[in-house]
């Protein structure tokens, strides 16, 4: 199975806390677009925010069993290692307060963007000319 197909099996089987937070997210908080169950390396990502470099994963009670704990560390390393930054919340948080979860994705994205403003490109210099 391809990574695209396992994906789009992923997005059909999202747990009832990740296709809330989805409902959220899908209406691009703060001009913010976000991907779901992303392919990324070895990975799916829960959720992408490519412009802020942010993962975020909905974890339910079978992230505390076994080797999830360590499985999870070794891959919020690999991803830190590129640069992405991952914030993980219970799935009980999510149905419990889904705004204040979406509001504190928000907040993130808005402090890891290079610009959270819609300027545009900076204007283009026109040759021999200074400012």
């Amino acid at each position: 199975m391809s990574n695209i197909d396992r994906a789009r099996e992923l997005r059909r089987q999202m747990s009832p806390p990740e296709a809330l937070l989805w409902q959220h997210l899908r209406a691009r908080p703060g001009g913010f677009k976000f991907r779901r169950q992303r392919p990324l390396g070895p990975y799916f990502l829960d959720f992408y925010c490519r412009s802020a470099a942010l993962c975020i994963e909905v974890d339910g009670d079978a992230h505390d069993m076994g080797t999830a704990p360590e499985d999870d560390a070794r891959r919020d390393q690999w991803l830190a290692s590129r640069g992405i930054r991952t914030v993980r919340f219970l799935a009980a948080d999510v149905g419990n307060d889904t705004e204040a979860v979406v509001r504190h994705i928000e907040d993130l994205c808005a402090s890891r963007s290079p610009s959270t403003g819609d300027a545009g490109p900076p204007p283009r210099q026109r040759p021999g000319r200074i400012g």
